[in-house]
C-alpha cells in the first residue's frame, strides 16, 4: 500500500462574498482565548473604501514564507506535508522579525504570552471558515486557492492592451 501525497489546504477568502459581520473575529478569538476580543483574532475583515468591499487579512501559510526563513530562532516552522505554518512559543524570542517580513504582516507579538502568535489552522479544522455562513473564508486545496488569487487580484486587461490592476 503506498501512502497517497496529502493535498495541502489554506484558507480562501472570497471579498464578494464578504458581509463584515465579524463573526470569524468571535470564534478565532473564543476558540483560542475564551474570550470575545476582534483584536486578537487571526483574522480581520476591513473595509475597503476603494472598492467597496471588505478585505481579510488571513494567514495563507505561504508555500515559500518569509516569517519561516527569516526567523532568527527558529520558531516559524512549517510542516512540509501539511504546509501549516506555527510559532513555537517556547523558541520565539519575540523580535518581531516575522511580522516585519510577512507581506501581510500577520504574525504579531503578544506581550502577554512573550511570543508572536498567527493563525494555527485550529489544528486542521478552521472554525472562521466553518462559521462563515455567506461562505467568504473557505478551506480549499493550496492550488485551488492560487488559482482564485490569480484571478481575482492580478492586473486586468483593458482594450488598450494596458495594465488596470490596483494602484
Amino acid at each position: 500500500m503506498t501512502d497517497k501525497p496529502v493535498r495541502q489546504k489554506t484558507l480562501l477568502y472570497d471579498p464578494s462574498r464578504c458581509t463584515g459581520c465579524g463573526y470569524c473575529e468571535i470564534v478565532c478569538t473564543f476558540t483560542h482565548y475564551m474570550v470575545v476580543d476582534p483584536g486578537k483574532a487571526y483574522c480581520h475583515p476591513i473595509f475597503e473604501e476603494r472598492t467597496e468591499t471588505f478585505e481579510n487579512i488571513l494567514c495563507q501559510h505561504c508555500e515559500l514564507p518569509l516569517c519561516v526563513t527569516s526567523c532568527p530562532s527558529e520558531a516559524a516552522t512549517k510542516d512540509e506535508k501539511t504546509g501549516l505554518i506555527t510559532i513555537n512559543e517556547m523558541k520565539c524570542i519575540s523580535c518581531g522579525t516575522c511580522t516585519l517580513t510577512c507581506p501581510i504582516s500577520h504574525p504579531r507579538i503578544e506581550p502577554e504570552r512573550k511570543s508572536a502568535v498567527k493563525c494555527d489552522f485550529c489544528d486542521g479544522d478552521p472554525q472562521c471558515a466553518k462559521f462563515c455562513s455567506p461562505r467568504a473564508i473557505r478551506v480549499v486545496d493550496r492550488e485551488e486557492a492560487l488559482q482564485h488569487l490569480r484571478r481575482t487580484y492580478s492586473p486586468k486587461e483593458t482594450s488598450g492592451g494596458k495594465s488596470s490592476g490596483r494602484a
